[in-house]
């Protein structure tokens, strides 16, 4: 991820939840808040209810990916949270890119050049 940094800090992901603005699907919620800086912030949770640790960081996986093939079409400055759901287990990669893509561009998340597509 070239321009982006890991969200580490329990405080910053509360701050996001509570403050930020958020947009949900089957298989995430995301939620996202502008920033001052130059690079966006990725943070990534996967909850006990998604099962062992196998699983976990098999979604966590696929949603870095996700955020990786795609970061070109993002705006940068942007705290963001990927929250995954119990469905994006058994999910096809197709479906949960397309459903990702949906979220940002709701949230506003696309740059300029990609909102019009």
């Amino acid at each position: 991820m070239e321009h982006t940094v890991s969200l580490k800090q329990n405080h910053e992901f509360r701050r996001l939840y509570q403050k930020g603005k958020s947009a949900v699907s089957p298989f995430f919620a995301i939620y996202c808040r502008r920033t001052g800086r130059p690079q966006s912030r990725l943070g990534i949770t996967t909850g006990v209810k998604l099962g062992n640790a196998v699983k976990r960081n098999r979604v966590r996986r696929r949603i870095r990916e996700l955020y990786r093939t795609n970061e070109h079409r993002f705006s940068s400055g942007y705290d963001i949270v990927v929250v995954a759901r119990t469905r994006a287990i058994f999910a096809r990669y197709s479906e949960l890119e397309r459903s990702f893509l949906r979220l940002m561009k709701k949230l506003e998340l696309l740059a300029p050049e990609e909102r019009e597509r």
